[in-house]
């Protein structure tokens, strides 16, 4: 059994930067990719950013050019650097391994409130 735990989330001003980290415990099996996706109250859980096993990544529009997805393979990290953050970043962030096997796992969320 796999655990992906979050950390580095919390409370941040606008247009200032913050950096979350996930780690897996427990026999991982062969990933396919790592993601954060976030969730803000009332709204669904999106997509935010995506490395892939090759090391390409991808990201969603609202996040181009502010956030930075990177991993340690051999820790089986996953990080992402959050910079010149907005307050409609604000959502709870949810790393998210998926498998060669087409199984994933999904951490427990971390909060990111980013208010004046």
């Amino acid at each position: 059994q796999v655990q992906l735990v979050e950390s580095g989330g919390g409370l941040v001003q606008p247009g200032e930067s913050l950096k979350l980290s996930c780690a897996a415990s427990g026999s991982a099996l062969s990933i396919a990719s790592m993601a954060w996706f976030r969730q803000a109250p009332g709204k669904q859980r999106d997509m935010v950013a995506r490395i892939f096993r090759s090391g390409s990544t991808n990201y969603a529009d609202s996040v181009k050019g502010r956030f930075t997805i990177s991993r340690d393979n051999a820790k089986k990290i996953v990080y992402l650097q959050m910079s010149s953050l907005k307050p409609e970043d604000t959502a709870v962030y949810y790393c998210n391994f998926y498998y060669t096997s087409f199984r994933q796992d999904w951490g427990q969320g971390i909060q990111v409130t980013v208010a004046s």
